[in-house]
Order: C-alpha cells, then structure tokens, then sequence
C-alpha cells in the first residue's frame, strides 16, 4: 500500500515474448476501481496503459506509441488536479480575492508557470524535496491566502492583493512540487519522458481551466438569484459576514491539513 493505492510488481518470461498478447485483470469489472498498468521490457521501453471496469484488458504492444502515452497521462494530470482538493482550494481562494480580469489572468498565468517548473525539475531529477513538508507547506500557502481574504474585507491591503502573481508564482513552485509527488507515483515511459511529461502537464491545466469556469459559473448563478429574490437588500453586515464563509471555511479545511501534515511527519 502506498498513499491509499495498492502496487503489485510481477516478473514475466514468455517464449517469443508479450507483443500480441492480450493482459485481463480478472474480477476488476466487478469492481470500481481503476489499474495503471505499467509493462517494463527488458530494452527498457515501456507502454502505461490505465484499465477501468469496463476495459479490463489491454493488448501488449510491439513498441509504445506517442499517442496512447500522450492520452494516458493526459488523463492522469487530469484527474489527478479535479481531486487535488487542496490545490483547487488555493486557486478558489486567488480567484476570490484577485480583481480584475487583467490581473486574474496574470495571477493564473503566474501560478500556471511556477507549478509547470518545478513539475518538470521534480519529475527529471533536477530537484529533490521530501514530500511530507512539501505537502504541509500546500495547506500552509492555502492558509496564508485564505487570511489575505479576510484582511482585505478588513480594509487592510495584504501581499496577495498588491501583488497577486508573486504570491501566486511562489506558492506555484510548491504545488508543482506536489504535483510532481503524485507523478512520481505513476512513474514515466523512459521512451516518452517528454510526451508524459508534457500531456501529464496539460491534463493539468485543462482541468484547472474547467474549475475556473466552474467557479465563474457558479459565481453567476449566485447573482442571479441574488438579484432575482431581492438578497441584495440584507443587511450590510450581515450580507458582508456571508461573503467571507467561504474563505473561513478554505482557511479551516487548510489548518487541518497543516496539523494533520505535521503530525504525519
């Protein structure tokens, strides 16, 4: 067991070889789980294929070819930054307090750079971090961010509101060194280092895209009905008090991972 996912290794010997041969996992359409198989040959080239309930099996290739890489890690990165609740949170959180298109954008970009170097220096050896503090110190930036929201309802300017995309370069170097956690985890095709790398990457980008539009989408719903029940005639105070429960609620969640990481160490 590792991280909540359970990793088998085999050795396989086989007259003429696997290419053809078709690999089924017995018993995983019954299931809801899905397998990463990763096949090591002895020429050191590899083929990632990910297995679901419904496509249980996989035909051994001769050689891997750059699409099915490119499509396997694409969904990886994918998945792997809709369920990083804990990166979503410090992007939710960016989003509530940068204003302004021009600076949001800037803000994202920043964020989307940092993470996207040291993924690729974590992943390529370049650079070597235990994972334990590198996780705590996520919860920590989310935490940081969060008390940012509630000095600016305060009147008062913090960093991140002054400086929106140094805030978010910096925390982005750590995320991308959680990211490139996640991906060591997987492991890389030694033939296709760059196309996983890459499409790894883009999944994640795609995916905090599809957040952000999301969050605006949801974002204006709320005005909507803001608009549409007369919500906007409460209380000032009170009105004020509601906007800030999400940051509160951010800033709680984000404590509890600091604690909870630290403790882990």
């Amino acid at each position: 067991m590792l991280n909540a996912a359970f990793i088998e290794r085999w050795t396989v010997q086989r007259p003429g070889g696997l290419a053809g041969a078709t690999i089924h996992i017995a018993g995983l359409s019954a299931t809801a789980t899905d397998v990463l198989m990763r096949l090591e040959r002895l020429d050191g080239t590899t083929q990632v294929t990910r297995l679901t309930p419904s496509t249980p099996s996989f035909v051994v290739e001769s050689a891997p070819r750059a699409l099915e890489v490119a499509a396997t890690y694409l969904t990886l990165g994918l998945e792997h930054i809709l369920l990083g609740i804990d990166h979503l949170l410090f992007v939710l959180a960016l989003l509530i307090l940068v204003k302004g298109t021009g600076r949001l954008i800037a803000t994202v970009t920043a964020f989307t750079v940092a993470h996207s170097l040291t993924l690729a220096g974590a992943t390529l050896g370049f650079v070597h971090v235990p994972g334990p503090p590198v996780e705590a110190a996520i919860a920590l930036s989310i935490v940081f961010v969060a008390a940012e929201i509630i000095r600016s309802s305060e009147g008062k300017s913090g960093l991140t509101e002054r400086f929106p995309w140094v805030v978010a370069f910096t925390f982005g170097l750590l995320h991308g060194l959680g990211f490139a956690g996640a991906l060591s985890e997987v492991g890389l095709p030694q033939s296709a280092i760059p196309v996983a790398l890459l499409f790894f990457n883009v999944g994640v980008e795609i995916g905090q895209l599809l957040f952000i539009a999301a969050v605006f989408g949801a974002t204006a719903l709320a005005v909507c009905a803001v608009r549409r029940f007369g919500l906007a005639a409460l209380n000032p105070r009170l009105s004020t008090g509601l906007g800030l429960l999400p940051s509160y609620a951010i800033g709680s969640v984000a404590t509890f991972w600091v604690i909870q990481r630290l403790a882990a160490f």
